[in-house]
């Protein structure tokens, strides 16, 4: 299986140097470039695929979709959400409710369970007009109708996609998505993690190579700090700021990494009794129901939490908060609030109160998206504008301390090792980082003939992949191994792209379809006498055969064992047989031939069925054979010993009727005579069906 690729505009012109059919197109429509509203668009074969439907963060309204205007969304055939934040899954309420989408859609069940919770949270926390906002309460609820749940390790099939998926470490449900069409394998991994941490698994690494590796450039070439110094760092700055009086905000997204931070604070609480009078808060509208979440879905987490002598998700030392009118602002505090980006919502109201107070700290957990108030405050600008358009002085101390799930360049570097995809395409990165990972990777597979691609927004990746249609012989067929040469029959089952050969009496077993057999019947008005079409099909037919009907009496005939004429009634014939292409073709020519004998009866008189003797019919065939050689020749008369003489422009050749020798000194006439009297010899016998 060879492929060639590149990048161009989805309006561009397809090549010329291979077939329309063989072209795999991949198109992000978001996370081309940049990170936020990852979507990407996938066909081959006539079937089309989106991976994941976010938003972007930075932006409000229509401007945070992807660019779906730039597909027909009535033609995508399978949706598959890789997890549950919102730049990967929060514009799936407005794709399925407000376009034409009607295709299905999957996730794995953690995800779905808590992208209703995050999505009503995100509603909630949003403070845009009704005109900006792309979908409310009542579309998250509709769309929950339409989204199918998979299993890891699961293989499902829709319309000829096979798809399955791994886990994927980063959040709790998250999944990478391996996708077959007609043979050609693209893993998508949305957002990934190959580091277990308190609560997930690592990302797992399939167990085949795919053709196409669409992976996230997140982190570029940056490596992360070993785990324990970020945690180490983490609670020192929390526990830095307390000391003075201060108050920290941790802004999170409601769940996610918000968890992982609230098991290492809870720890940390619990080894520090001098903290154990600062309460710690998890401010969000949903904050119980998204712990219950947590609680349930701890099968599916590493085997630190699995083998838990407790629920470690219920928290001795943290609080969950509603709202901001539920917060007492007395004393030191640890508040850890929605949104991560600190657009709105919590995390911003409380920002605005704190930031001009060089005793608070802000501590920002996660990976920040450009545009976001969390972006610009990690550079520490001496003032900052409040939700209210005033400016104020940002005193308070600022950390950027990653533990976002992401892969890092070693982590990404090791997963391609181990893959070795002959294609890769990088998503889910700014563009500095993604040309920077892109440049590492060259230098890494620079020996393999590796095609790299950083496709922008609405750019296509267009690549050829020229794929032999085989059939897998099964069931009987496959008992004996044919020699070679040597022909397989059996019906070729297609599904999908997948071809099989199987014999009939197997295609209930290894198909769901199954075969059955079709009596034909076909009533005729006939009055003239049965012996009639009895005498008819003999001249026609070698093998008929009279015979009388057991239940009714009546006689009937039998045409080499495949069609039954008969005697109903004075007035009536009827056929009688099991549907198949000859014993069709052989009932229609006696339909034509009742039919016929109804328009000539005044010409057939039939006394018995004696008249027809063989002498008769050698006479009747020798004048047959005499009139066609007439009509071949001309000049034809009967000679010594029962031959024929047949004279053409003065050359006379001898035929021997019985032998159908010729004599004869021109060689040319004795071929053409020879020839032609093999051949009326074979048109007036009977047809033999013995061969079908």
């Amino acid at each position: 299986m060879g492929s060639t690729g590149g990048v161009k505009r989805r309006e561009a012109s397809s090549s010329s140097a291979a077939k329309e059919e063989d072209k795999l197109i991949v198109t992000p429509l978001g996370a081309g470039n940049e990170v936020g509203r990852s979507c990407v668009y996938m066909s081959y074969k006539g079937k089309t695929v989106l991976f994941d439907c976010g938003i972007h963060p930075a932006y409000s309204g229509m401007a945070a979709l992807p660019y779906f205007d730039e597909i027909d969304p009535s033609t995508i055939d399978v949706l598959l959400i890789t997890h549950f934040h919102l730049d990967h899954a929060a514009s799936l309420p407005y794709f399925l409710e407000k376009t034409t989408f009607k295709g299905r859609v999957f996730m794995t069940y953690a995800t779905k369970a808590i992208y209703k919770l995050l999505l009503t949270d995100y509603v909630k926390v949003s403070k845009v007009s009704v005109e900006d906002m792309l979908f409310d309460e009542q579309d998250i609820n509709a769309s929950m109708d339409k989204i199918e749940v998979i299993d890891f390790h699961q293989t499902v099939e829709v319309e000829g996609i096979r798809f399955w998926c791994y886990t994927a470490g980063h959040v709790l449900g998250a999944a990478m998505f391996m996708v077959d069409i007609a043979g050609v394998r693209v893993l998508y991994t949305g957002d990934y993690s190959r580091e277990e941490d308190r609560h997930l698994r690592a990302a797992e690494t399939p167990q085949f190579s795919p053709d196409i590796c669409i992976i996230e450039s997140t982190y570029g070439v940056q490596h992360h700090q070993p785990r324990n110094i970020r945690e180490k760092r983490f609670t020192e700055a929390i526990h830095t700021a307390l000391s003075r009086g201060g108050r920290v905000l941790i802004p999170a997204f409601a769940l996610g990494r918000a968890q992982e931070l609230l098991l290492i604070l809870d720890e940390y609480w619990a080894n520090h009794p001098e903290l154990q009078n600062i309460p710690i808060y998890y401010a969000s509208p949903l904050a119980k129901r998204c712990l219950s979440v947590y609680e349930t879905y701890t099968l599916s987490m590493n085997d630190r939490i699995r083998n838990a002598k407790s629920n470690p998700f219920i928290f001795k030392y943290i609080s969950p908060l509603k709202s901001i009118e539920n917060f007492k602002d007395v004393g030191p505090s640890v508040v850890m609030a929605s949104p991560g980006g600190l657009q709105s919502g919590l995390s911003r109201q409380l920002f605005d109160m704190w930031c001009s107070d060089k005793r608070n700290a802000c501590v920002i957990p996660g990976y920040v998206v450009e545009g976001t108030l969390a972006k610009t405050i990690i550079n520490e600008p001496k003032e900052v504008t409040l939700m209210n358009g005033l400016a104020a002085p940002l005193n308070m101390s600022v950390h950027y301390i990653s533990f976002s799930a992401h892969a890092d360049s070693v982590q990404t570097s090791a997963f391609l090792e181990e893959l070795r995809p002959p294609n890769i395409i990088l998503v889910h990165g700014e563009a500095h980082e993604m040309g920077r990972l892109k440049e590492k990777l060259m230098t890494q597979f620079r020996d393999r003939n590796t095609k790299i691609l950083t496709p922008k927004n609405c750019q296509s990746v267009e690549m050829y992949f020229n794929s032999q249609k085989m059939a897998k012989a099964i069931g009987r067929l496959a008992e004996r191994t044919p020699e070679v040469g040597e022909k397989v029959s059996g019906l070729l089952v297609k599904k999908g792209f997948s071809y099989q050969i199987m014999a009939s009496e197997d295609l209930h077993v290894f198909s769901q379809l199954s075969t059955a057999n079709v009596t034909q019947r076909i009533t005729i008005p006939y009055t003239t006498g049965f012996m009639v079409i009895k005498h008819r099909l003999r001249q026609i037919y070698e093998s008929v055969e009279s015979s009388v009907d057991e239940e009714s009496g009546v006689p009937t005939l039998q045409v080499h064992d495949r069609v039954t004429v008969r005697q109903d009634t004075d007035k009536h014939v009827s056929l009688h047989w099991m549907s198949d292409p000859i014993s069709d073709m052989v009932s229609d020519s006696i339909v034509a031939l009742i039919l016929n004998i109804n328009r000539e009866v005044p010409k057939v008189v039939i006394e018995s069925e004696d008249i027809k003797t063989e002498e008769e019919n050698g006479k009747k065939t020798e004048k047959v054979i005499h009139a066609l050689l007439v009509s071949l020749f001309g000049d034809v008369k009967p000679g010594e010993n029962g031959k024929l003489v047949i004279s053409v422009d003065g050359n006379v050749a001898q035929l021997d009727k019985q032998s159908g020798d010729v004599e004869s000194e021109n060689e040319g006439l004795k071929e053409r005579v020879k020839t032609a009297f093999r051949r009326i010899q074979s048109a007036v016998k009977p047809i033999s069906l013995s061969a079908s």
